[in-house]
């Protein structure tokens, strides 16, 4: 999980490529009992085109995680993001559980009016999309999980690393809330690189401590092959912040769970998108088939 914040960094240079493409506005959204966070939703190529909605990696945002797959996938899809707690301008509170984002997501289906959808997540998304099926199953058509695992601290070292961000980085320090769909500080068509990095450093270092404390205690292994919903496994075959083959393991412990390899790092979302892109599509494509088959009446 720390390389994902390592890999982007505290600064982009110039020579790294990040995508260029359009990027959606989005708007804050109230979620009645919860607080408000920032969501964007992207219409696909009908009024009735199923909905995907995409949760984020660690110290990022909704946005800065996807942005380089929302054009492909608004191809066949509504494609929503939304900033998780603690990160960007999601809800702003003092409390951090794996529990609560999944609650968050289906929140912010009820607010856009969408009974059930594909949920997609990344890294610490992948682990809330789990969760999201496991609390709100009934709202989730699919799951296509990327860079994803489904035990952390399986070793001392990673026992070490999650109790150590924990204790090093202490409470996240009370944010002013986000009012409005206030502008970015930096349009994305001026300067997409220093856009990128001001959405990075919109999560205070304080907040990624108390998610990686929440990480670390994800477990979900006892469940997992009780996912009843078509799956897609997501793994970068070059990912050093979760062994590929923990990746592979669990992705064979969920029923019927198809497998799609990319050949590159944690961070391919951004930092190789065009490896990452058509993978997605295929396995966002392969869930979406199967959701229907499902679907029909016999």
């Amino acid at each position: 999980m720390s390389s994902t914040r390592r890999d982007l960094g505290s600064r982009l240079p110039a020579n790294v490529r990040i995508p260029d493409v359009e990027i959606p506005d989005g708007r804050m959204v109230e979620l009645p009992g919860r607080g408000s966070t920032y969501v964007t939703d992207t219409p696909g190529p009908t009024d009735d085109a199923p909905a995907i909605l995409l949760l984020h990696a660690l110290s990022t945002t909704g946005l800065l995680t996807w942005f380089p797959s929302i054009p492909a996938l608004s191809k066949k899809f509504r494609v929503i993001t939304m900033d998780q707690r603690l990160h960007g301008r999601g809800i702003d509170t003092d409390k951090f559980t794996l529990q609560d984002c999944a609650d968050d997501a289906a929140a912010v289906l009820d607010a856009l009016s969408i009974d059930k959808a594909i949920i997609a997540g990344f890294s610490m998304g992948s682990l809330i999309a789990q969760r999201v099926w496991r609390q709100h199953p009934d709202r989730v058509g699919g799951l296509v999980l990327c860079a994803s695992t489904d035990q952390f601290q399986t070793n001392t070292t990673e026992r070490l690393f999650h109790r150590a961000m924990g204790m090093s980085l202490g409470s996240p320090r009370r944010r002013t809330p986000a009012k409005g769909a206030t502008p970015r500080p930096v349009d994305p068509r001026d300067d997409i690189h220093r856009w990128a990095l001001a959405e990075f450093k919109s999560t205070r270092p304080a907040a990624v401590g108390r998610a990686v404390a929440a990480i670390g205690s994800h477990h979900t292994k006892p469940w997992i092959r009780q996912i009843d919903v078509p799956t897609a496994v997501v793994v970068p075959l070059r990912d050093k912040a979760i062994p590929p083959a923990r990746q592979m393991a669990m992705a064979r412990r969920i029923p019927g769970a198809t497998i799609h390899e990319v050949d590159a790092g944690h961070s391919c979302c951004v930092m190789n998108a065009d490896a990452f892109v058509p993978v997605l599509i295929e396995a966002t494509n392969t869930v979406l088939a199967r959701w229907r088959e499902n679907s029909t009446p016999n």
